[in-house]
C-alpha cells in the first residue's frame, strides 16, 4: 500500500483549489481498510473504531455504514457518535478521568462503560436505578513491546486497575447494588506491526479472563483486546499481516471454548492513517551552522506526532512542473523541517528532500489520517485552522 493516498496531480489540484496548508482524506481508502480487516477476522471479533484517531464526521458515517462499533474517550466523542443513531451496544466509553456529567451522558445513551477504577464503579452504582453491566479495564503485568511509550508499558499507569489489585476490587464489587462486571478491557499495545506479538498479548488477556472466570466466577460478555494494530511510516517497514492475525484469533477462540461472548478490537490508526495527506508549502530555506532548514507554513500545530515519538511522517516534495521532463535526477540533501511557530520545539523531522527545494514548493505528508489534525496543537499561537477536505473517491 502506498504511503500517500493521493498522487502528485491530485495533490496539486487540492492545493490549488483549497489553498494550503490542508488535510485531505480519501474516504474509499478508509473503507477498504475496514473491509480488509473485517474480512480477515472471525465473526465473533467486533471492530470498535477508536474515535480519538480521527473524529471526522464523514469518516464516522462511513464506518457506521459498514457496521462498526465505536470506542469513545471523551464527552465530545460521545456526542459525535450519538449523532450516528446507532443501535444499543455499539458504543464503548473509556478514559482514566471520567467526569460525573460524562458518566450521566453515557448512561443516557446506553453506552457500555469501560470502568477504570473503583471510583467509576462506585459512582455508576449511585447513578444506576437498575442492573448495569460494565467492563473493567485492567492494567496488565505484561504486554506487547512498544516502540514508544504511548500506552505506557507495564510500569506505573494512570489507566485501569493493576492486575495484582483485581482480587480486592472484585471482592468489593460484590457489595454494589446495581453494577455488574461483565466485561474485561485490556489495552497493552501501540502501533504494533508484528501479528505474532499482538497475538501473544491477546493470548495473555484471554488467559487472564479465564483465571477471573474460574477464580471469581465472572460471567464475561465482552473481552476487549484494545487496539495497537500498526501501520508503516516508511517504505522499508513490513505491513501488519491481518490474515495471520485473524487466523491466530480464530485459534484463540477455539482454545477458550468457555468464553461465549464477543471479542472486541479497537483499531484507530490502522483504519484511518492511510487515508490522509497533509499538504504544506515551503516558506523559507535557510542554512544555520551546517544545518539546512526548510521552514513550512504548518508545524506541530498541525502535526504533533514527530515531536512526541521522534519519528517523522513520510514526506516527499511534489514535483514542480518545470522538472517533470528533466532527464537528470536531482540529488537529495537532509533538511530539518521547521514550522512557523515561535518555539524551537516546532520540528517535523530531519528528512531527505531534493536539494533544489525552494520557497513555494509543495510538500505532501502521508499517513496523517490518524493522529494528525486531531492531535495537533491547533490553538497554539492562534494560527488559522487548516481545512479538512473529504474526498469520497467516487467522482
Amino acid at each position: 500500500m502506498s504511503l500517500f493516498p493521493f498522487d502528485d496531480t491530485a495533490c496539486v489540484a487540492l492545493a490549488e483549489l483549497h489553498g494550503t496548508p490542508l488535510f485531505a482524506y480519501h474516504g474509499r481508502i478508509a473503507e477498504a481498510q475496514f473491509k480488509r480487516l473485517r474480512a480477515a477476522l472471525p465473526d465473533r471479533v467486533r471492530l470498535a473504531y477508536a474515535v480519538k484517531a480521527n473524529p471526522h464526521p464523514e469518516l464516522l458515517k462511513a464506518f457506521a455504514r459498514l457496521g462498526a462499533s465505536f470506542d469513545c474517550a471523551s464527552i465530545g466523542e460521545l456526542h459525535r457518535v450519538a449523532e450516528l443513531q446507532l443501535p444499543p451496544g455499539h458504543t464503548f466509553f473509556a478514559g482514566p478521568g471520567k467526569r460525573l456529567e460524562e458518566l450521566k451522558l453515557a448512561l443516557s445513551l446506553d453506552v457500555r462503560i469501560q470502568a477504570e477504577g473503583w471510583e467509576d464503579l462506585a459512582r455508576l452504582d449511585e447513578l444506576a436505578s437498575s442492573e448495569l453491566s460494565v467492563n473493567l479495564r485492567v492494567h496488565p503485568s505484561q504486554g506487547a513491546e512498544e516502540g514508544n511509550r504511548i500506552i505506557g508499558g507495564v510500569g506505573p499507569s494512570a489507566f485501569g486497575i493493576d492486575e495484582e489489585q483485581l482480587p480486592d476490587i472484585l471482592e468489593r464489587a460484590k457489595a454494589l447494588r446495581f453494577v455488574r462486571i461483565r466485561g474485561l478491557h485490556v489495552f497493552a499495545a501501540s502501533n504494533q506491526r508484528d501479528a505474532q506479538k499482538l497475538l501473544a498479548t491477546h493470548a495473555m488477556v484471554l488467559d487472564l479472563a479465564a483465571r477471573l472466570h474460574r477464580q471469581h466466577g465472572l460471567d464475561l460478555e465482552h473481552i476487549d483486546l484494545g487496539g495497537g494494530l500498526g501501520v508503516t511510516y516508511s517504505a522499508d517497514e513490513t505491513e501488519l499481516d491481518v490474515e495471520a492475525l485473524g487466523r491466530g484469533l480464530h485459534t484463540l477462540i477455539q482454545e477458550h471454548a468457555w468464553f461465549k461472548g464477543d471479542l472486541i478490537l479497537e483499531p484507530g490508526r490502522f483504519l484511518a492513517a492511510p487515508m490522509g495527506v497533509y499538504l504544506a508549502r515551503v516558506i523559507r530555506i535557510k542554512e544555520s551552522r551546517g544545518t539546512h532548514f526548510a521552514i513550512l507554513e504548518g508545524g506541530i500545530n498541525h502535526l504533533l506526532r514527530p515531536l512526541l515519538t521522534g519519528e517523522p511522517f513520510p514526506v516527499h516534495a511534489v514535483p514542480k512542473a518545470s522538472s517533470l521532463n528533466r532527464k537528470s535526477k536531482i540529488e537529495n540533501r537532509k533538511f530539518c523541517l521547521a514550522g512557523p511557530l515561535c518555539t524551537s520545539l516546532d520540528r517535523l523531522g530531519d528528512v531527505d528532500l531534493p536539494n533544489d527545494l525552494a520557497p513555494g514548493d509543495l510538500l505532501a505528508f502521508g499517513r496523517v489520517g490518524a493522529y494528525g489534525f486531531s492531535e495537533g496543537m491547533t490553538h497554539f499561537l492562534s494560527h488559522p485552522l487548516p481545512p479538512e477536505i473529504w474526498v469520497d473517491g467516487r467522482e
